[in-house]
Order: C-alpha cells, then sequence, then structure tokens
C-alpha cells in the first residue's frame, strides 16, 4: 500500500515551485525556511524522486517536479480554499445557525437579541423556525432550541442551559377596569376571564365561567388590551403594553400561586459544541430578560 501523501506537503512543493525560492515560500507560509527544506525532502523521499535541482541562488524543478507541479496546482489550491472556508475555522463564531423557538419568544424576544447577536457576530447566518405547539424536541433539527421546560427531556442527548424563569400574571386594560372593576377572586362570574386552557384544567375552572379559552398568549394579550377581560399573561409578554399604560396587574386572590415556567436553551449533547452555538447561548443569557 502507497504511503499517503499530505497535503503540507504538497502546498510547500507549489509554493516553492511557483516562487522559485525556498526562502520567499517560507514567508509566504509563515514558516522558517528549515521547514520548507524539511518538507521539500520528505516529499522527494516519499516519491522516491528528485522534485527541484537546489543552487545557491536558483531552484528549478527537475522533469518530475514540473509534471507534479501541473497535476498538484488546483487540486492542492481547492483543498486549501475548501479547509480555509469550513464553517467556524476562525476565532469568530461563523457559519450557519438553526433555531428552533417557540411562538411567543420569537415573537417578543428573538428578534432584538438577533439583531444584536448579528452586529457583534456578523460572519453568522441564521435559520428561524417557530416550533409548533406539540414539538418533540428530540426529533428536530436545530443547532439550539428555545422552550419552556417544565420536566425531563425525552432526549437525553440534548444540553440544557435555564435561561430564566417567567412568572405569570393577571392583566387588564384601564379602560376594563374603570367598567367593570376588580375581581374578588378567579372564581368571579361578573368578570370576563381571558384564560389559556391548561390554567382552567389547573384551577378546575368550570368552562363556562370562562369566556375566552386561548393557548395563544399573543393573542389573549390584543384580548386583552381591547378591554374585553381580565387575563394570565407571562410577565414578558405583559411587559410591553404594561409600560405603555396599555394594560395593568390585577391582583387576584392572595392564595393563588401565580404560574411559571423556566426557559431553556437545548442543543446537542454529542460532541464538541460549535463556537456558535456557545456564542448564541452565552449571548442570550446575557441579555434575555425574561421575568
Amino acid at each position: 500500500m502507497e504511503t499517503p501523501i499530505s497535503l503540507d506537503l504538497l502546498s510547500t512543493f507549489v509554493a516553492v515551485a511557483e516562487l522559485r525560492s525556498f526562502s520567499r515560500a517560507a514567508e509566504q507560509l509563515g514558516v522558517a525556511k528549515g521547514t520548507v527544506s524539511r518538507a521539500i525532502t520528505a516529499l522527494e523521499q516519499s516519491l522516491g524522486t528528485e522534485l527541484l535541482h537546489r543552487s545557491t541562488h536558483r531552484v528549478d524543478l527537475s522533469t518530475a517536479g514540473i509534471a507534479l507541479y501541473h497535476r498538484a496546482r488546483e487540486p492542492v489550491d481547492l483543498l486549501r480554499r475548501a479547509v480555509q472556508s469550513l464553517p467556524e475555522r476562525d476565532e469568530m463564531p461563523s457559519g450557519l445557525l438553526k433555531i428552533l423557538v417557540v411562538w411567543d419568544f420569537a415573537e417578543i424576544l428573538l428578534p432584538a437579541a438577533l439583531a444584536a447577536f448579528s452586529q457583534r457576530y456578523p460572519r453568522v447566518r441564521f435559520d428561524v423556525r417557530v416550533a409548533g405547539p406539540f414539538v418533540d424536541w428530540g426529533k428536530e433539527n436545530f443547532d439550539i432550541g428555545i422552550a419552556v421546560v417544565t420536566g425531563p427531556l425525552k432526549d437525553c442527548n440534548l444540553k440544557l442551559r435555564k435561561l430564566g424563569r417567567s412568572t405569570a400574571g393577571f392583566y387588564a386594560s384601564p379602560g376594563y377596569l374603570s367598567r367593570r372593576g376588580k375581581p374578588r377572586n378567579l372564581e368571579d362570574v361578573e368578570h370576563s376571564w381571558i384564560l389559556h386552557p391548561e390554567v382552567v384544567r389547573r384551577y378546575r375552572m368550570n368552562p363556562e365561567h370562562v369566556s375566552f379559552q386561548i393557548d395563544d398568549f399573543l393573542i389573549a394579550r390584543e384580548l386583552l388590551i381591547s378591554g374585553a377581560g381580565i387575563g394570565l399573561l407571562p410577565g414578558f409578554v405583559a411587559r410591553a403594553p404594561l409600560r405603555a399604560g396599555l394594560l395593568e396587574r390585577v391582583p387576584v386572590k392572595k392564595e393563588f400561586q401565580p404560574l411559571h415556567g423556566d426557559w431553556a436553551l437545548l442543543y446537542s449533547g454529542n460532541g464538541t459544541v460549535s463556537k456558535k452555538v456557545i456564542a448564541f447561548r452565552d449571548f442570550l443569557c446575557e441579555v434575555v430578560d425574561i421575568d
């Protein structure tokens, strides 16, 4: 079996053949002149033929050297460019980052984070997909996922990094509260309730006393802003309209324990974590305010 010849040896030979100088080839390659000389010697020994005629002031190609140069120049150049263009070969994160994210986070928090991250790491490109309500995270193709985690992950190959905890509270528009007042408790049937079906189930509420059961917090938020009732929203979903005076926090029943969810970043636990994933993971933990 023939001994494989390394790309480094061939690259060194091509540089010397083109520049006709060990010194200039060494300068171009960023190595010592002795390294170039040893590489050429090793290549000649491996091939069993002389490739270069050396003299004090000149380097000429032998017949075998001319043949090898013409055959190796283009493939070596293609291989060099292929290696140099590999994603994340450089110090800065680069390449395509596939993100799978649940809808409300994607709508409210992700755009600003992506814009800021892109300014810091301009060589990263993005493929952002919104996860469905029943996504199986262990079967999806993504570099990093963003989700609410309520229990153990089904796929043990996924690593988890906690992003923060979102606490939910009750909100209503100032107009609604001026018309209808504040509720006595969660069972107050004099009020119109806008609730996630899971809230109705968990607190064993009579569905007939709930005006709107909605499993999308963004739709629920718009209904609340329009004055349709009182509803439960995660803090980060209610934050902007609360600051704008479009919603008010409504205290509901002291013994009621607000719902909360742990937001987490999910990424593969197999092998080395890429630079772009590490950079984006750490960046989100730095800039995103969930509560």
